[in-house]
């Protein structure tokens, strides 16, 4: 039998309710009027009728089926106490109450099991009967018509209920699927007007830099000669002039960062496994840091598919993330958690790589802006690395996202679809 509808959500006293209990009235007063056993167990109907949606509520998985017995057991006993022979009670149509409530709150199959139980229940009226009179054929086929009729009900009102839950999923899916698409969409704005930004800051760096650089090494050459020339003869000056120097370097560095952020990306994709380039990126990390505490775990899938990759702009992504990880954890040790694993996202195939630290974990304020360019969480630094790395990943059809919790470390998840998009 087909479990009844485990949530239905149904007004106190509905429209349906009103309406058995007019009909319920109105059998009140029909004849005979004066059967108290008949006006009680039309009471009776009516108090389960309007509890019903509490008594589903109450209990979800069982309680349709303790209504509908109770309803067949009071519609029989009505039978019995409105005619001298129950099965001759003109008042046989109460069996539609519990035809009706199966085809509302079961199934197709359980729909017919209640009906098939209310007209067993009807045709159990015949046996005292039997006792006294004898069933001519126009008895059995008058009560061959009314059990098909019972059928006929619980069939119409059943298809008529599957079909509204049918429409009713499906409203229900095509509002999921439509926020979604809303969602999808918000994300897609953000990510487009992001774009923007990094265009035309993109342009504004480009411009900067290549007007920095120039002076820069004029003052770093000029530099350079007054230390060789003041080094012997006046050390103060010469040692000003290295720290000069050093400056610049520290310059030319931080102008080279604004270049690899504005120079257009050349990405030369070619199908390879994402592990080695991981395990490289982490190698090259863990030199710049080498007494860091830090533990790394790695973990990649043994099914990865291969991606379609520039292998030089995908090393950097890792080396940046790597990086971040190790100075975040540098003061105080920690693990490092990388995983590879095949994914679908946005019905693509591909692979993500997590890669988690123990860290301080990133501030909520920041985490929406992470990815934009000159916002960092460091004491030092402008800011470029993530947005390098996105750069790289957008240019590679993936995507990245970051998730964390202040104290608890953060985790950047980046995605490669497999093939080519």
């Amino acid at each position: 039998m087909d479990g009844a509808v485990k949530e239905q959500n149904h007004p106190a006293v509905g429209w349906m309710d009103i309406l058995w209990l007019c009909f319920l009235a109105g059998l009140a007063v029909l004849p005979p009027i004066g059967e108290v056993h008949k006006q009680i167990v039309l009471v009776a109907i009516g108090g389960i009728q309007l509890a019903e949606s509490h008594l589903i509520s109450r209990f979800p998985r069982r309680g349709a089926s303790y209504s509908l017995l109770i309803k067949i057991l009071l519609a029989t006993l009505l039978m019995e106490h409105t005619s001298p022979v129950g099965i001759n009670s003109g008042y046989y149509p109460i069996y539609f109450l519990p035809v009706v409530t199966a085809a509302i709150y079961f199934g197709p199959w359980g729909s017919l099991a209640w009906t098939g139980v209310a007209s067993a229940a009807y045709c159990s009226l015949l046996f005292p009967a039997l006792q006294e009179y004898e069933l001519t054929a126009n008895g059995i086929s008058e009560l061959g018509i009314r059990v098909l009729f019972f059928f006929l009900a619980g069939i119409v009102v059943n298809s008529f209920v599957t079909e509204n839950r049918r429409q009713a999923l499906r409203y229900q899916t095509l509002a999921e699927t439509l926020a979604e698409t809303n969602r999808r969409l918000a994300r897609a704005e953000v990510e487009a007007r992001r774009s923007e930004r990094l265009a035309a800051l993109g342009q504004l760096s480009a411009g900067l830099a290549h007007e920095i650089r120039n002076p820069l090494g004029v003052i770093k050459g000029s530099a350079e000669m007054l230390h060789q020339k003041l080094q012997n003869a006046s050390p103060l000056a010469g040692e000003l002039a290295g720290n000069i120097s050093s400056e610049v370097n520290r310059l030319s560095a931080l102008v080279a960062r604004f270049m690899d952020f504005a120079r257009p990306l050349h990405v030369e994709l070619r199908p390879q496994q994402i592990a080695p380039l991981v395990e490289r990126a982490l190698r090259a990390a863990r030199e710049q840091y080498p007494e860091a505490k830090v533990e790394v775990e790695c973990d990649y899938g043994g099914d990865l598919p291969d991606l379609p990759l520039d292998e030089g702009l995908c090393e950097q992504v890792f080396i940046n993330l790597g990086l971040n990880a190790y100075e975040a954890m540098a003061a105080n040790g920690g693990k490092l958690r990388v995983n590879a694993v095949a994914a679908e996202t946005n019905g693509r195939q591909g692979v993500e790589v997590s890669v988690e630290d123990s860290g301080p974990g990133i501030p909520a304020e920041l985490r929406e802006q992470i990815f934009n360019p000159f916002v960092t969480t460091k004491r030092t630094g402008a800011g470029l690395g993530l947005s390098i790395v996105s750069k790289i990943m957008d240019e590679h059809g993936g995507t990245i996202r970051v998730s964390s919790e202040p104290g608890k470390g953060a985790c950047f998840r980046v995605f490669f679809p497999a093939g080519s998009q």
